[in-house]
């Protein structure tokens, strides 16, 4: 690196790189209450103003460990100043013109000044404290960039601060590497769609919860049993709505009918189901929300595919599960060659 470019970066040192701003929300025990939920941390004085109180705290305090919670942005907001970028932007675009584009964080060091409580609002401000020279790491040359958090309550006093280290580097990785990874992710890719397959034929280990039939519904269900997917039909405006109801949305009528759906449709949207754990199911367990070709929607599962090949708006077409003797249920897996 030329000399200009090392005393651009050295210029950096001491500059703030974000100016003090107030978290969105202040200390608050909902969010509390299900940090605490989350991490397992059954501590009563975080909930429970009494038994705060026992130990002199004047009410149900924050845990440490939250303080960077309370200043989080959010994806929807922006730290960029009216007008202008940040002094972080600034800092990052200088980075990767030189190259170091990659980024991992290596420590955190966190030291609390005094406790949090409900009401307290919290902002934070970032400066920065050193940039090392050049360093060969295992993940290619690069930079050590630290910095210093000062996290301040509603009266501008410090209340806790943190100093933060990535290494900002350039990828080290060979193409001859890259291919050799690239391989063993098709590898991988092929042995779980293999697990899936073998799964797939397995006895399950349970029955499947069975679900909440009513007499709104009960018609769907033993259509399914038949292997006919029905769609509830208005008799009056001929409007189609899922999951059926007794009554149109649109116009109010009592009245009914079905059509048979096609069977063709796309992924709406989609989740990846790791837990909780039910040894009716194999796991992971794609849950999606599949628009038919009609225009309505259901909740339903895929299969045939592994989780990271779907995708949304890839056509699925309709097959059938059936569990067990008492309940068949549809599903979707992909359009192959043959279905068009």
């Amino acid at each position: 690196m030329n000399e200009e470019y090392e005393e651009q970066l050295r210029a950096f040192v001491g500059r703030e790189l974000k100016p003090l701003a107030p978290g969105q929300d202040p200390v608050n025990r909902p969010l509390i209450r299900h940090w605490a939920e989350a991490m397992g941390d059954d501590n009563p004085v975080y909930v429970d103003d009494e038994a705060a109180r026992a130990t002199g705290r004047a009410g149900v305090v924050a845990p440490a460990s939250m303080v960077q919670a309370w200043t989080m942005r959010g994806y929807a907001a922006t730290t960029a100043p009216p007008g202008g970028s940040s002094g972080f932007d600034e800092l990052v675009e200088l980075l990767d013109a030189g190259g170091y584009t990659s980024v991992v964080a290596t420590d955190s060091e966190l030291e609390f000044l005094r406790e949090l409580a409900p009401g307290d609002h919290v902002g934070v401000q970032e400066v920065v404290e050193s940039i090392s020279p050049e360093k060969r790491t295992g993940l290619g040359v690069g930079r050590f960039v630290t910095t210093m958090k000062t996290y301040r309550d509603q009266d501008g006093q410090p209340v806790a601060t943190q100093r933060w280290r990535t290494l900002r580097f350039r990828p080290a990785e060979s193409q001859q590497e890259h291919e050799q990874k690239q391989k063993q992710k098709q590898e991988q890719k092929q042995e779980q769609k293999q697990e899936a397959a073998a799964a797939s034929q397995r006895e399950p280990a349970a029955l499947r919860p069975r679900p909440a039939v009513n007499r709104d519904n009960a018609f769907w269900f033993e259509a399914a049993k038949e292997h006919r997917l029905l769609i509830q039909r208005c008799f009056s405006c001929a409007t189609l709505r899922h999951p059926p109801g007794p009554c149109c949305p649109q116009c109010n009528s009592l009245d009914w009918d079905t059509v048979e759906a096609s069977g063709r449709g796309h992924v709406y949207s989609f989740t990846v189901n790791h837990h909780p754990r039910h040894p009716a199911f194999a796991f992971p367990m794609v849950v999606a929300v599949v628009e038919l070709a009609e225009g309505t929607r259901l909740i339903t599962n895929l299969a045939g595919i592994a989780p990271e090949d779907v995708a949304i708006d890839m056509p699925v077409v309709l097959d059938w599960l059936d569990a067990d003797p008492d309940l068949s249920l549809p599903v979707f897996r992909p359009v192959a060659t043959e279905d068009h």
